[in-house]
């Protein structure tokens, strides 16, 4: 049954369904609908198409945990890069923060998340011990530190360091240029970049 303000009922779908996307409103999402709508049925299969072969076809880097259209991701795999030091982040969007500062060139582990017992969330749920099995391997000399400055960024990387204490490596964070409570996707690159360079060790 479709609303009075709506002349179809598949147009109330599609709409119910762009406005479930993150900061998508349901002004937005109904141009966005009839955007659509007036392309040519072509355009809009090719747009569909793309986004179920998202969904279905993308792979996670069995390294670092980053998305990867075939295996081992492009930043795992590039030799340029410094294998010795190791980002740790929460999300994949964290990695591209970085990534587009240019001030960063190792490696990454995505954690998959954030220690957080009022979502429900604990170490048991990230990527922890496949980060310390790349760290038992020898050749990481640094671990970076880059979580969000929240309460609950800062409980995981406590706990994170006590995990990774025993083995041989320097553990620091990105520098307080990034403020508390901020979330590492919405600092502007300039801040991010000199966070990433000038990081100091960690202080648990």
């Amino acid at each position: 049954m479709f609303r009075r303000n709506y002349s179809s009922a598949l147009l109330e779908e599609a709409v119910d369904q762009l406005a479930s996307l993150p900061g998508v409103g349901r002004r937005t999402a109904l141009r966005l609908a009839l955007h659509l709508l007036d392309e040519p049925r072509e355009n809009v299969e090719q747009f569909a198409g793309s986004l179920v072969r998202l969904r279905n076809d993308i792979r996670r880097c069995p390294v670092c945990g980053m998305i990867s259209d075939d295996g081992v991701c492009p930043v795992c795999n590039d030799t340029r890069r410094d294998a010795a030091t190791v980002c740790v982040v929460e999300s994949l969007r964290d990695v591209l923060s970085i990534e587009n500062t240019g001030q960063y060139n190792g490696l990454y582990h995505i954690l998959g998340g954030i220690i957080s017992p009022i979502d429900g969330i604990g170490p048991g749920d990230l990527n922890i011990q496949p980060l310390c099995d790349r760290l038992a391997q020898g050749r990481i000399t640094e671990v970076v530190m880059a979580l969000s400055t929240s309460m609950e960024g800062e409980t995981t990387a406590y706990y994170l360091y006590k995990q990774i204490s025993r083995f041989p490596v320097k553990v620091s964070a990105i520098a307080r240029g990034v403020g508390f409570g901020d979330d590492l996707e919405y600092t502007d690159e300039l801040t991010l970049g000199r966070s990433i360079t000038n990081r100091q060790p960690f202080k648990p």
